[in-house]
């Protein structure tokens, strides 16, 4: 297991003032129709309305702005929202970032990857693949390799979201967390275990890559032979040591939904907020619909994460042919 230092609440409190605000004070949603709907209270924080369209910013841009880096090179893995954050975050600090990602990654990603000024190399069938590419090449060229999961900094940044949710709605009863790598849910974990113990922090993955709710429940480093979901930014196979390490203080429970469930609260999403939600950022919302009825008349909150999108995957979840929340 890694022997990074433990997360700490104390930092995530901090990060608000280190963060660049860009990335802050994003929108709280509810709807009175979907609560009437579902028997809950639902909130959820939108982080969409910023340059990268996802929540990986707030960890990047702390990262960047904390971190002694040596070289001029940051090299990094990414399926698309934390390769942005980097690009955006590190390209402004004066690095170069140069992102590996799958040679099926989501075409959008890739673009806006490049324009926030990424290099991009693709290499390998999937995330993982790509990663061990990109470790491979950091050692090469001396480069520093940065793994998202993997980085306290990163996590205690994406914590920020759980702070703000604090004050801007008290007394939540459970929170459900997209996992993908496990910044997150770690970091909103984090601050909840602190500041809000009897918050119930549930972590939610794709049932088509369960390698970190394997990981936790086993308590062990658990690797799948495959991550096969729609929600391209969770497809992980290959668990962070790091992450599964904090996941057993900041999480209480763990859950997977379907690719069917995860495009029922996408479209439930669009109804409600007139957002788009790309698959990976509706996971929580699924998961609050799965476990409803165990939570019945309790106030629930979720991170709606990311919303990059293909101009396909529009028109397929929401009949949008051009247009539309990037």
């Amino acid at each position: 297991m890694s022997r990074q230092r433990p997360l700490s609440p104390e930092r995530v409190a901090a990060a608000l003032n280190v963060i660049d605000p860009v990335f802050l004070g994003s929108p709280l949603l509810s709807s009175a129709e979907l609560d009437s709907r579902t028997g809950l209270s639902i909130k959820a924080k939108l982080e969409t309305r910023n340059p990268i369209h996802s929540f990986k910013g707030r960890g990047t841009s702390l990262f960047v702005r904390t971190a002694d880096l040596p070289g001029s090179e940051i090299v990094a893995a990414s399926a698309g929202n934390f390769g942005q954050g980097l690009a955006y975050c590190g390209s402004r600090a004066g690095y170069g970032v140069t992102v590996f990602a799958s040679t099926s990654a989501n075409t959008a990603k890739i673009e806006q990857m490049r324009r926030h000024g990424a290099r991009i190399i693709l290499a390998g069938a999937d995330l993982d693949a790509a990663k061990a590419e990109a470790r491979a090449y950091a050692r090469e060229h001396n480069a520093l390799f940065i793994e998202d999961g993997a980085e306290p900094s990163i996590a205690e940044g994406a914590g920020t979201i759980a702070a703000e949710l604090t004050d801007e709605c008290p007394d939540i009863d459970a929170i459900f967390v997209p996992l993908g790598n496990g910044a997150l849910a770690t970091g909103v974990g984090c601050w909840f275990k602190s500041r809000s113990p009897r918050t119930k922090v549930i972590a939610v993955a794709a049932q088509g890559a369960p390698c970190m709710v394997l990981s936790w429940q086993k308590r062990q480093f658990a690797e799948t032979a495959a991550a096969d979901t729609i929600a391209d930014g969770i497809a992980v196979r290959v668990p962070v040591p790091y992450a599964v390490e904090c996941l057993r203080d900041t999480v209480d429970d763990v859950m997977l939904v379907s690719d069917a469930e995860i495009i029922a609260a996408m479209r439930i999403a669009h109804e409600s907020w007139g957002v788009e939600i790309e698959p990976a950022g509706a996971a929580g919302l699924a998961g609050i619909f799965q476990r409803a009825s165990g939570f019945a008349g309790a106030k629930v909150a979720t991170v709606l994460c990311g919303s990059n999108l293909t101009s396909s995957q529009r028109s397929t979840y929401f009949n949008v042919k051009n247009g539309g929340e990037a």
